[in-house]
């Protein structure tokens, strides 16, 4: 079990699923999801329980990935009381906004984003996430919107990136 109290970055389902689909394919980059399993143990980048819910809800290699015991370390379990509580201040902020419509709200409840918000509410992280603020949004709750609300910083995947300094750089013996 690793220490959640040194944890940085909290990740939302976006960050692996773009990656997966887009610039880190398994076949393009495979350091990547080397780098994110050797980070997790170094327990400074972290994920939810229920964000690898919803990656494994596909059959695809990302699925396959986020199955493996060896990446148990990498999503945290979000059912102790301190991470309840702040999903229940988050959602009543998010019931008694009237700027979203019902079933934005309900798809936001239903989702791992409140839980992600939650985490790193108690455990102080920075929320890696792929989406952008929007102040007028009616038809979706955007993370960046929240994570606002409640003091939480947020970035995407590349200034993560930058921040921990981490460079993927060609085997000496590729060609």
């Amino acid at each position: 079990m690793t220490d959640r109290s040194r944890s940085q970055y909290v990740l939302d389902s976006n960050v692996f699923i773009e990656a997966h689909k887009r610039y880190y394919a398994f076949d393009l980059c495979p350091g990547f999801w080397k780098w994110l399993s050797h980070r997790s143990t170094r327990s400074d980048i972290v994920s939810i329980d229920r964000v690898r819910a919803e990656i494994v809800g596909h059959e695809d290699l990302l699925s396959e990935w986020a199955k493996d015991p060896a990446r148990e370390d990498l999503f945290a379990d979000t059912t102790e009381q301190a991470v309840f509580d702040a999903y229940r201040r988050v959602m009543d902020w998010v019931d008694r906004n009237p700027q979203f419509r019902p079933q934005a709200k309900s798809k936001f409840a239903a989702g791992a984003d409140g839980w992600l918000v939650a985490y790193a509410i108690v455990y102080k992280n920075v929320l890696v996430t792929h989406e952008a603020p929007r102040p007028d949004a009616e038809r979706t709750v955007p993370i960046p919107n929240v994570c606002e609300e409640f003091g939480v910083p947020y970035m995407d995947t590349f200034e993560m990136l930058r921040q921990l300094q981490v460079r993927f750089d060609l085997n000496q013996g590729a060609q």
